[in-house]
């Protein structure tokens, strides 16, 4: 891209939806602090999105329109891109490319484009000298990517942990709070905006293990690899699982993890049993949070506002405005993209921690010498167990968590448990995190 020294920065904005209507509000409502901030003045040029005659809320009258997002990448003035398309593919990767490949800067929100083509991206912008920078695409208002790529960069990292999901953390924070069913707190975010109509993408996991595929790019100088990243939602969390949490001292939360072990760099996106004195255990509602664990500087937290317009869009600001100062110096991971090794997952099955089993079993003698048979069987010893009454389907709930053990051993176990005649309906097991 041009450097600094040319006294502007002139932008074409593809997409106008709630975060880039926020971002031309940014960059109007604050031109004199952005210029000011950034060094030189700090101009858009053109825009592009699908509907022309779509009420934004803003005035987009000054700007050249793009009906193809692009052709903005072929326009000589523009010397940065902002992408807020969306999409792993499509639109958003052919301007990424074609951005890059003209030596344009390129700033995006796309976590789904840079947890899938981040390497290739990055390759691309050393080659033409282009900037590439995604600081939004993690956790929306929190500088997580800047606090690993330089803030942290004295450190080895030994893990991160975030709640990266405020759809997911909503719903969650909602069923402890009011004793709600999973599907009642779902579509009551619907009605409200916090959900989509089709919400897959976040109660399922996607989301967020884009969100982690990137920080462990970040954190451990692997390449983004979203199809080896074990992930579960929290679709089969029920209310009891929510008591029974609490009961024992903990809060449950979807966690993308990512962690150094002996086995390798464990990568895993799941809800997780979190003790409630823990930090990322009082992180309530839509919002998100990441806690850093390096050797030199310590457990280091971050928390704020995950997503919207204003968060997300002052993220994406910030990278502006780093370009400004910047221009393309620094490596977009932290480090050249080079020497992203690629990422060979650990097994989930050789995760070694401790677990929580909930059983629906029928009320009668020697159901718990069944139990207690298959677990050592494969060898797993429990540290507590509850029983609590008649549960409201019949049956009764026998609940135990367990000593570490690896992955494989509770697999077996639970295997195990659904051909017991005395279990009535298939066991629920979450990890248990260790803070």
């Amino acid at each position: 891209m041009e450097e600094p020294s040319k006294r502007e920065l002139v932008l074409g904005i593809a997409g106008l939806g709630t975060v880039g209507a926020g971002v031309v509000k940014i960059l109007t409502g604050h031109a004199d602090l952005i210029a000011a901030r950034a060094g030189m003045p700090v101009r858009i040029k053109a825009v592009s999105a699908r509907d022309r005659s779509r009420d934004r809320g803003i005035d987009l009258a000054g700007y050249d329109w793009y009906d193809n997002p692009v052709d903005m990448a072929s326009d000589p003035e523009i010397n940065l891109i902002v992408e807020l398309v969306g999409g792993s593919d499509g639109p958003a990767l052919a301007l990424a490319k074609a951005a890059i490949e003209k030596g344009k800067a390129f700033v995006t929100a796309n976590k789904a484009l840079i947890a899938t083509h981040g390497k290739a991206l990055a390759t691309a912008a050393v080659g033409s000298g282009a900037a590439l920078r995604f600081e939004a695409a993690v956790a929306g208002g929190i500088p997580i990517i800047k606090a690993l790529g330089e803030g942290l960069a004295a450190n080895e990292i030994k893990v991160v942990r975030g709640i990266l999901n405020g759809t997911c953390n909503y719903i969650l924070t909602r069923m402890e709070r009011e004793g709600l069913a999973f599907a009642d707190v779902l579509a009551d975010a619907q009605r409200l905006g916090y959900a989509e109509a089709d919400p897959t993408f976040d109660i399922d996991g996607i989301d967020t293990a884009h969100k982690t595929a990137i920080l462990a790019a970040l954190a451990f100088g692997k390449e983004p690899n979203i199809a080896s990243l074990p992930t579960e939602g929290i679709r089969n969390i029920a209310p009891v699982d929510i008591e029974y949490a609490k009961e024992l001292g903990y809060r449950i939360k979807l966690l993308g993890v990512v962690q150094r072990t002996d086995e390798g760099i464990e990568t895993r996106v799941h809800p997780a049993m979190v003790p409630a004195g823990a930090a990322l255990a009082n992180v309530m509602n839509a919002t998100n949070a990441v806690v850093v664990e390096g050797d030199f500087v310590g457990q280091t937290v971050y928390v704020g506002a995950g997503a919207g317009q204003g968060p997300t869009a002052s993220a994406v600001v910030a990278d502006i405005v780093d370009v400004a100062r910047c221009g393309a110096g620094g490596f977009a991971f932290g480090i050249a993209p080079e020497s992203l090794a690629p990422y060979v997952p650990v097994p989930v099955e050789k995760h070694r921690g401790t677990y929580y089993i909930r059983l629906r079993v029928n009320d009668r003698p020697g159901v718990m010498a069944d139990i207690t048979a298959a677990l050592a069987k494969e060898q797993v010893s429990i540290e507590s167990m509850l029983q609590r009454g008649r549960a409201a389907d019949g049956g009764v709930y026998i609940v135990l968590t367990t000593h570490e053990t690896v992955e494989a051993a509770i697999s077996s176990t639970l295997n195990r448990f659904t051909k017991l005649e005395c279990v009535l309906e298939t066991p629920t097991m979450l990890r248990i995190e260790a803070f």
